[in-house]
C-alpha cells in the first residue's frame, strides 16, 4: 500500500507541498484567561463577519448556473468578503448588486488601457477594492501568458504605481510570495497583498504560510495581508491569521458547496469554517482575529 501511494506523489507539485506544510503545523492549547472570541473582520473602514472570504474566482457556471452570482449571495449572506476574477461588465454588476462587498482581481492584460478600464468600471458599480493578480503574466515556457485569447505581460513597478494612482478604491496586488516583491508594493504603494501561488502555478513554489511570516514582519501592519491557496478549513484558517494574515481567501472548498446547494451551501461552508476557527481561537487564549500569538504554532 504505502508504494502504490508513494507512486501517486508528485514531488514538484505545489499544491501538495502547500497541503503537506499546512499539515505540519501544531497548535499549542492555552486555556487559563481564554474568552469568548471574536470572528470580526475590520477592512477597509467596513467591518464583516468572519475573516473568511471567498477567493477571486471566475467563470463557475460548470458548478451552478449563474455560478457567480450565487457564490456572492452566499457571502452576502454569510456577512463575508466576496472576490471575483475575470467576468464580463455585466457579471459583476449582478454580483455587486447582490449587496456582496466585491473586490475586483484584474489580469496583467498587455493593454494597460485595459485595465485602467476595468479599474474605472469597478468603481462605478460598487466595488470596495480593486487589484491585479501579477503571477498570472507568464506561462510556464517562459513567454507572457494568453488568457482565454487575451494576451497578458509582466508589469513594472512603476506600471503598478500608474494603476493605484488610477483609482480612488483600494489597490491590491496577487501572486506576492517573495519578500523582494513585498517591499516593491509598498513602495508602490498598494493597499494590500495576496500571499499566493496560484493554486500551483509554479513547481516547488514556496507554501504561503512558510513565507508570511518574513512578510507579516515587512509590513508590519501598515497594509492587510491575505492569503490564498489550499485552505480548506477553520484549522487552516487559524494557522494562516497565527503566522501573520489578517484574512483568507477560500476557493475550491466553497467550489464544492456551490455545486451541491448554491448560495445556501457557499453560505453555510463559510460559518462552518468560522466556527471551526473560533474553536482554535478559544482554546488558545484569543480574543479576537487580531491578536493570536504566533507561539501557539509549532513545526512538527
Amino acid at each position: 500500500m504505502k508504494q502504490n501511494l508513494s507512486q501517486n506523489i508528485n514531488p514538484a507539485d505545489a499544491n501538495q507541498i502547500t497541503r503537506e506544510y499546512f499539515d505540519s503545523l501544531l497548535i499549542e492549547m492555552r486555556h487559563i484567561d481564554s474568552v469568548l472570541p471574536s470572528t470580526t473582520l475590520e477592512l477597509y473602514g467596513e467591518t464583516f463577519a468572519t475573516p473568511v472570504m471567498t477567493a477571486a474566482l471566475s467563470h463557475l457556471n460548470n458548478c451552478h448556473p449563474d455560478g457567480m452570482v450565487e457564490m456572492a449571495k452566499g457571502a452576502a449572506a454569510a456577512k463575508a468578503v466576496m472576490w471575483t476574477g475575470m467576468g464580463e461588465e455585466s457579471e459583476l454588476e449582478a454580483i455587486t448588486a447582490t449587496g456582496a462587498r466585491t473586490i475586483k482581481i484584474i489580469k496583467p492584460h498587455a493593454d494597460n488601457q485595459n485595465i485602467y478600464r476595468k479599474l474605472e468600471h469597478a468603481e462605478s458599480c460598487g466595488c470596495f477594492a480593486v487589484g491585479m493578480d501579477i503571477d498570472h503574466a507568464f506561462n510556464s515556457r517562459g513567454q507572457y501568458d494568453t488568457v482565454l485569447g487575451l494576451p497578458m505581460t509582466g508589469k513594472t513597478l512603476e506600471e503598478i504605481k500608474d494603476f493605484v494612482k488610477a483609482t480612488k478604491l483600494p489597490f491590491i496586488i496577487k501572486g506576492v510570495l517573495s519578500e523582494q516583491d513585498t517591499y516593491k508594493c509598498l513602495e508602490a504603494g498598494v493597499k494590500g497583498i495576496v500571499v499566493s501561488h496560484h493554486h500551483g502555478i509554479q513547481s516547488f513554489a514556496i507554501p504561503p504560510l512558510k513565507i508570511l511570516p518574513r512578510i507579516a514582519k515587512i509590513v508590519d501592519n501598515t497594509i492587510p495581508i491575505f492569503v490564498d491557496c489550499g485552505i480548506t478549513s477553520g484549522m487552516d484558517v487559524f494557522k494562516a491569521l497565527a503566522l501573520g494574515a489578517t484574512a483568507v481567501c477560500v476557493g475550491r472548498e466553497l467550489m464544492t458547496s456551490l455545486s451541491t446547494s448554491g448560495s445556501v451551501g457557499v453560505e453555510k461552508r463559510i460559518n462552518e469554517i468560522t466556527q471551526e476557527m473560533a474553536g482554535a481561537m478559544a482554546r488558545t487564549c484569543s480574543p479576537d482575529i487580531k491578536h493570536i500569538d504566533s507561539s501557539v504554532i509549532w513545526q512538527s
